[in-house]
């Protein structure tokens, strides 16, 4: 089911199947910010990735010495959620364990996902509550996809409220496995900017690890911006599809990302994931800013 919020500058709409940000429109001039799921280029507009971040290694994971099975971005995308509470500017998704979800994750939980509007800016909520008795390891993260031009546009790198000096470092994809390499490319920047084109994804995603960024700006032909993703996550995605010039771009804030091609299949020792004691929260939020409201 597909829940609203509207404020004078944006309407966001949300829907209870994986808790997805589905629409973010610009009141102002009815521009729709997020990509719609065409399924020609990717069924997608905003899944929530948990417990894994990306691919695990040979699709499996070990823990306590039990071999599990595990999906790409875990399964959270494609379970129905339960509406928590919504107010004129925010509401509330869950999502607990199940006996299905046990055969693949052994792990008690409990997921929030919460959207909010401020002004001219988006605010995605999460919270993962450990619900059991034993420390549970877990990754999530976001795969928002804003609509853009690929071969017109731009992306801007910020870092502290500048401009990323010089360059942008990612870890590649070893398309053979969906495994991280042990190859670096690096991305030439021009006062933090880098140009959109089709072949920039050639190799799948581009993923800078080590907190590069943490602002992200879509500019258009023109060099003007559409919108501004910001976080506080370790690693971050810049992704569209292979061979397609989809007319989107996605930027995603990580706490966790795919396995490396020599990872020992530990759960508990998976790269950037999260560990919680019994009874513990974590929290995390990003936000996206509508570029024609933000204060010079």
């Amino acid at each position: 089911m597909i829940y609203r919020l509207k404020n004078e500058h944006l309407t966001l709409a949300a829907d209870s199947h994986g808790g997805e940000l589905r629409s973010l429109i610009r009141n102002a001039d009815g521009k729709e910010l997020m990509w719609q799921a065409d399924p020609a280029y990717w069924g997608r507009t905003s899944p929530v990735l948990f417990p894994f971040v990306g691919g695990t290694k040979d699709k499996t994971y070990y823990y306590n010495g039990v071999k599990y099975e595990a999906r790409q971005h875990g399964f959270a995308r494609d379970m129905e959620f339960d509406l928590l509470s919504q107010t004129d500017d925010e509401l509330w998704f869950t999502l607990r364990d199940t006996e299905e979800t046990r055969k693949n994750y052994p792990f008690s939980f409990l997921l929030s996902l919460g959207y909010r509007l401020e002004g001219n800016t988006a605010f995605v909520l999460w919270k993962v509550e450990n619900t059991g008795s034993e420390e549970m390891h877990f990754s999530i993260g976001g795969h928002p996809a804003f609509n853009c031009d690929l071969k017109t546009d731009a992306l801007l790198f910020e870092k502290n409220g500048a401009p990323v000096d010089k360059k942008l470092i990612s870890s590649v994809l070893d398309l053979a496995c969906n495994c991280l390499s042990d190859r670096k490319k690096r991305y030439p920047l021009t006062d933090g900017v880098l140009k959109l084109r089709p072949s920039l994804f050639d190799e799948d995603a581009l993923i800078p690890e080590n907190s590069q960024a943490d602002a992200v700006t879509l500019l258009d032909k023109d060099g003007a911006p559409v919108l501004t993703v910001k976080f506080d996550a370790p690693v971050f995605g810049v992704w569209s599809p292979i061979g397609k010039n989809a007319p989107f771009v996605c930027i995603e804030p990580w706490y966790g990302r795919c396995d490396a091609a020599d990872f020992s299949q530990r759960l508990e020792e998976k790269a950037w994931s999260r560990h919680l004691a019994p009874g513990e929260t974590f929290s995390a939020a990003y936000t996206v800013t509508a570029a024609n409201e933000i204060e010079s």
